[in-house]
């Protein structure tokens, strides 16, 4: 990638034009598109323009919607690979990176910030020389193979009313409970599930949250009504684990599930067989996102956009790719209620501490490339809570299990038998 952002840059840019103009995905993506965005770095410049046909061009030859600024030093980080946190992403920048910045049209970027990032990954690819290489390819299943994951619905009473929550299950021996992360569902753990050492030894089972996945809202909730808070979380869990029959469980969470498997931790220590928090800490700031609940944005592809910069740009595309799809599907004003929580309703900066790890184990895991809840914010709460251990998880972002499950295991494996030895 040598002097790419310098003498090369011309054949960079029509490189980079020729590859997307290629691009599948960015092709559904740009379908109907009208978008126009400058990239600057130092004294060079390129503009963007999405409509019939994509255009990257150095001439400055209209007005674009917004532009993305940063000095050189900071683009080659970006289109390095793997390039590192936080020059992962576009959002990871503008939290993280004071050098980086956004003029313009904050809402266009917004309403567009698919074919931003994509176009944009396909320049990292460009600069690096194709990156499929770089990815571990996973096995395909063969047609005809029958998972060993089984599914169904139980009955539970919340706030008054009865709620069919919808359950995957795998495995035998003792209870792991896995909670899915904010604006998505059980999904989420479908590669855990069908590990066949975890099945060995843990019954695993995930849960879609009432208005996640395919548990439906409650008959008569007004559709958009959705805010998640501490004791609604705490009710359902508490819930699903009487209806189950669940013995001492294992908590398993991320993001604001690891924020309430610290809450669980507190509140049932003695009826718990521990937890597992990733991406957790006692207290997040700053992370409601309006663009998640304004009607001038596609909440459909401005939600996954959100989520996707927040994985590490090492995880296999596969994964990535799903991940992305099940946020495309989260319903109506979902996520903005659970990051209220996550972001805004969740606070135990004078609780965490309370917490008996000889009653409940605590692990805490998190991911290096994770932006929102970083390393240094869940390290600095694990030292609060006398016992707790914690370990930064490498090559990882914040959608630990689901963007890249296989290096997961690495990690999960060895917390688990801690807990299970104990």
């Amino acid at each position: 990638m040598q002097d790419f952002l310098g003498t090369r840059w011309s054949a960079f840019l029509a490189a980079l034009q020729a590859a997307a103009r290629t691009d599948a995905e960015l092709a559904a993506f740009s379908a109907n598109a009208d978008c126009r965005f400058r990239l600057a770095a130092g004294e060079r410049t390129a503009d963007f323009a999405f409509g019939s046909l994509l255009t990257v061009s150095e001439d400055q030859t209209g007005n674009p919607f917004f532009i993305l600024e940063a000095p050189v030093a900071i683009w080659e980080k970006f289109f390095s690979f793997p390039p590192p946190a936080p020059y992962h992403g576009i959002y990871a920048m503008k939290m993280r990176v004071p050098e980086f910045k956004v003029t313009g049209s904050e809402l266009a970027l917004a309403q567009n910030m698919h074919l931003v990032r994509r176009v944009l990954e396909i320049g990292r690819d460009v600069v690096n020389g194709g990156l499929g290489f770089k990815f571990k390819k996973h096995l395909i299943e063969k047609p005809g193979t029958k998972e060993p994951v089984r599914g169904g619905y139980v009955w539970v009473e919340l706030e008054g009313r009865p709620n069919r929550i919808y359950y995957e299950e795998a495995g035998a021996g003792r209870d792991l409970l896995c909670l899915h992360t904010a604006g998505s569902d059980s999904r989420q753990f479908y590669k855990l599930l069908n590990d066949a050492g975890l099945a060995a030894e843990w019954r695993m089972v995930a849960f879609d949250l009432p208005w996640h996945g395919k548990s439906l809202p409650p008959e008569g909730a007004p559709i958009g009504e959705w805010d998640l808070t501490t004791e609604r979380y705490v009710a359902a869990i508490e819930a699903v684990i009487g209806a189950l029959g669940l013995q001492r469980p294992v908590l398993l969470g991320s993001s604001m599930a690891g924020q309430i498997c610290l809450e669980m931790a507190l509140r049932w220590g003695e009826r718990l067989g521990g937890v597992i928090a990733c991406e957790a800490s006692e207290r997040i700031v700053g992370r409601e996102v309006p663009w998640t609940r304004n009607p001038q944005v596609n909440e459909s592809t401005f939600v996954p956009e959100w989520v996707h910069g927040l994985m590490a740009p090492q995880s296999p595309p596969e994964r990535a790719r799903e991940v992305w799809w099940e946020y495309s599907q989260g319903g109506y004003g979902v996520f903005w209620g659970d990051i209220r929580f996550y972001g805004k309703e969740w606070d135990a900066r004078e609780r965490v501490g309370k917490i008996d790890t000889k009653k409940c184990p605590v692990i805490m895991l998190t991911g290096e490339y994770d932006y929102s809840c970083t390393p240094e914010i869940s390290r600095a709460t694990a030292a609060k809570i006398p016992g707790a251990q914690f370990e930064v998880m490498r090559g990882m972002g914040h959608f630990p299990m689901a963007e890249n499950p296989e290096l997961f295991l690495a990690y999960l494996r060895p917390a688990l038998e801690k807990l299970r030895a104990r």
